[in-house]
Order: structure tokens, then C-alpha cells, then sequence
């Protein structure tokens, strides 16, 4: 008995063996294959601001009462049950019941980001994370301009700054309401982001006082956004106005007033009136911006300027002056003010123009044109409307008879040419028929046709 014992002592030892790891592979099948009894964890992912509150829920569907408890990324037990291990006051019980955990974790830092853990007790247990995001906006939004004061026609450039954001943030630039487009680069320092965008913008006139902004796109924060208003110095706009005669002719005997008014930035300091190639005559009045010529005459013909200067640059405007007859009584077309740009940069801008305005005007108020090539060409004066018409009748006079003279000579040309052509040839004479055959030079005279005999029968007689 007992030799038939011991040898099967060792082989129920080794089958004992044999099962054991399949007993351990069954187990860790169980333990990762949730029972089919229905239940199981529910959460969402959470994304909050810095200094923020999120709330982390732990939801169990078919709950049959067992235990839920939710942990750190650590590991660390934060609540189980209603009941908080954990020693950070930061997190609060929000509520509790057989089928939800929820927590709530108040100012939130960039070191509570990560995973955490919900866990219901069951048989096996089962687990689920939900992960917390955290955003930090820009600490600090800056425009920083390379020069405070421009001058129209330069280019400026402006940096915009948005510094330790969370993702890196999207930089927009706008001038007024026009969007702009600018150049950003990105440097990371640790788990933040300095965000610069170069804007390059060249201004004129027309941009001093208008607001440069810098705008953010951060899920974050909402319309932040920064802005410096442009200041830009630009040359004199100069306009003539007529004072007198408000409308019509201006006749001979009648005075003439002339006011100019100049707008720039800096307001210009020096205004003075000429004549355009010539002297001014004695008798014009020149008051600081008002010229006065209290008895016109044809003299007085010509060309006024304006010039305003300041410590941009000087511009001017013309008036271009005729003096009719007093028994005229046809109205011109257009007054005699011109203002022909001092340089390309001019017409870039738009800021010149032909028209007259109020005395009381103000720059804002002040009509801006700009001018094209054909409108350069054409430059109005106080005769444009009788002498423009005159001129224009005699052109075509003058060119109808040129014209017909012109055609006259053509059809000359062409009959001469004709007669010529029929009259181009060679031609036979008969004064030296018959000489072939005398002896010599008396009888070959005797004997032609033109000759002696001949000439007989030509005579006439008289009686």
C-alpha cells in the first residue's frame, strides 16, 4: 500500500502545478472583460480656465448600489464614497448617490492637469478616466510702435505681444475696420507661449487718429484686444476760395477777393500770394491768407497762387484770373480755381482738388478728389466758358480752310499729272521730205514739200 502511495504523492503534486496557470489566465480575463451584468462608468472630459472651477462626474448606468470612489493622476484617492481622503480642500463633494460621484475643484492650476480615474466596485471592479485640460490666457497684450510720430509716405513698423498663453494664441491686426495681415512668430517656454506678429504698414494723411488694433483669438478669453491711434504729419492741403464775386463774370472796374485756406499737420506757419510769371501789380491788396484787387483791369490777367508751407513741405493752389469787358454777360463754365499736385505722392493720396470752399469750412469738411492724368491736363480759368468757345470756333475755321486748300492742290497735281502722261512720246516733222534724193543742199530745198514751191502757194494777195 504504502509503495503504491508514494508514486502518487508527486503526480497530484505536478497536475496541481499544471493548473495554476490557467487558474491566473482565467482570473485576468475576468478582471479585464466586465460581467454582463449591465453596468458601467460614464464621464466627460473637462477643459477649464486657469483659477477656474471644474467639476469632474463619475456616472454609473444600471447601478446595483456598489461603491464608486475617484482618484488623482497620482493614484490618490480624492473621494470614496462621501468621504474625502485626501487632504486638499480645493476639492468638494457636489453630490453623491448610488449611481453619481461628483467633485468640483476650485482654482484650478496647470498642476492639476491630467488624467483621473473613476472606479465603481464591482466583481470585477471597473475604470474610466476623464482627462482635465487647463487654458491660460495672455498675462499681457502689447503694441509696441517704431515711431510715435510718422510722416505721410513712410513705413512704420508695429509689434504686437501676447506673452505666457496657454495654448499659443492667434494675433489679428486691424486699421479701423479693415483687417490687416501681419507676421507672427511663436516661442515656447516651459508649457507656455509668447506670441509677436509684425505688422509693416505705410501711412498717409488720411491714417492720422486712426486706431491700430491688435486683436487675440484664444479659447481662453474673448475679445481681448489692445490699440494705438496713428499720428501722422503730412504737408498743407491749400484751397482758394472766391469771396467776391460770389458767381458770375469777373468784369472790369469790379473788385476781386480771393481768401486761402491751408490744413496740415503741423498747421502750416508760413502762407504767402504770387504771380505765377510775373509780378504782382501794385495795386493788389495782400492781407495774411486774403488778396484783394478793389478795380480790375485787363492787366490784372494771369495766374494767383497760394503757398503754404510747414515742416513737412509746402503745396499750393492757383486761380487762374481773366478780366472780362463790362458789357460781357455770358457766365463762364467753371471758376477759375486749380490745384496741380507738387509730387507723385500727391495723387497717391488723393488730397487735391479744383473746387472751391466755404471760409468757415473745416478740414474734415474739405472736398477730396483724386486727380487723373486728363484732369491735370485741364486746367479751368475765369474765361473758360466765352474765350473756350470762341477758341473753339476758330480752330474750325481754320481748319476747313486748310483743308480745302490742301484738296485743291491734290486735284491740280493729279490734272498735270494726266497731261503729261498723254503728251510723252516722239513726233515726225515733213520740212525734210524728199531730200534723200538731190545732189545737193539747193535742191534738196528746191525739191521738199515745206520748200519754195510750196511757199507760193501760201502767198496772199492784197489788193
Amino acid at each position: 500500500m504504502a509503495g503504491r502511495a508514494q508514486p502518487s504523492g508527486p503526480a497530484g503534486s505536478g497536475g496541481a502545478r499544471g493548473l495554476l496557470p490557467l487558474l491566473l489566465l482565467l482570473l485576468s480575463a475576468a478582471a479585464i472583460i466586465p460581467r454582463g451584468d449591465g453596468q458601467n462608468l460614464v464621464t466627460e472630459d473637462v477643459t477649464v480656465v486657469e483659477g477656474d472651477v471644474a467639476t469632474i462626474s463619475c456616472r454609473v448606468k444600471n447601478s446595483d448600489d456598489s461603491v464608486i470612489q475617484l482618484l488623482n493622476p497620482n493614484r490618490q484617492t480624492i473621494y470614496f464614497r462621501d468621504f474625502r481622503p485626501l487632504k486638499d480642500s480645493r476639492f468638494q463633494l457636489v453630490n453623491f448617490s448610488n449611481s453619481e460621484l461628483r467633485v468640483s475643484l476650485t482654482n484650478v492650476s496647470i498642476s492639476d492637469e491630467g488624467r483621473y480615474f473613476c472606479q465603481l466596485y464591482t466583481d470585477p471592479p471597473q475604470e474610466i478616466y476623464t482627462t482635465i485640460t487647463v487654458l491660460v490666457p495672455p498675462r499681457n497684450l502689447v503694441i509696441d510702435i517704431q515711431k510715435e510720430i510718422a510722416v505721410e509716405g513712410e513705413e512704420i513698423e508695429l509689434n504686437c505681444t501676447a506673452m505666457a498663453s496657454r495654448p499659443a494664441t492667434t494675433i489679428r491686426w486691424f486699421k479701423g475696420n479693415k483687417e490687416l495681415t501681419g507676421k507672427s512668430e511663436v516661442e515656447q517656454w516651459s508649457d507656455m507661449y509668447t506670441v509677436t506678429s509684425q505688422l509693416v504698414l505705410k501711412v498717409g494723411r488720411e491714417d492720422d487718429g486712426v486706431p491700430v488694433i491688435c486683436l487675440v483669438d484664444h479659447p481662453a478669453v474673448k475679445d481681448l484686444q489692445t490699440q494705438r491711434y496713428l499720428e501722422v504729419m503730412y504737408k498743407p492741403q491749400v484751397r482758394v476760395s472766391q469771396n467776391y464775386p460770389v458767381q458770375g463774370l469777373t468784369r472790369e472796374g469790379e473788385p476781386l477777393e480771393l481768401t486761402c485756406a491751408a490744413f496740415g499737420k503741423p498747421q502750416p506757419t508760413d502762407m504767402r500770394w504770387l504771380r505765377v510769371d510775373d509780378e504782382m501789380p501794385q495795386h493788389v491788396v495782400v492781407s495774411g491768407s486774403n488778396l484783394l484787387i478793389s478795380n480790375l483791369n485787363k492787366t490784372d490777367n494771369g495766374t494767383y497762387r497760394c503757398e503754404a508751407s510747414n515742416a513737412v513741405g509746402k503745396s499750393h493752389a492757383d486761380y487762374m484770373l481773366f478780366v472780362y469787358d463790362t458789357t460781357a454777360t455770358t457766365e463762364p463754365a467753371v471758376h477759375g480755381f486749380t490745384q496741380l499736385p507738387n509730387s507723385a505722392e500727391e495723387l497717391d493720396y488723393g488730397d487735391l482738388s479744383g473746387t472751391a470752399v466755404p471760409l468757415n469750412a473745416s478740414p474734415e469738411a474739405l472736398p477730396t478728389v483724386q486727380l487723373s492724368n486728363a484732369s491735370l491736363a485741364f486746367r479751368p480759368d475765369s474765361r473758360a466758358g466765352e474765350e473756350g468757345a470762341i477758341r473753339s470756333v476758330d480752330h474750325a475755321v481754320v481748319g476747313g480752310v486748310v483743308a480745302v486748300v490742301v484738296f485743291a492742290m491734290l486735284c491740280l497735281l493729279i490734272i498735270l499729272g494726266r497731261y503729261f502722261a498723254r503728251h510723252k512720246g516722239t513726233y515726225f516733222t515733213h520740212e525734210a521730205k524728199g531730200a534723200d534724193d538731190a545732189a545737193d543742199a539747193d535742191t534738196a530745198i528746191i525739191n521738199a514739200e515745206g520748200g519754195q514751191n510750196n511757199s507760193e502757194e501760201k502767198k496772199e494777195y492784197f489788193i
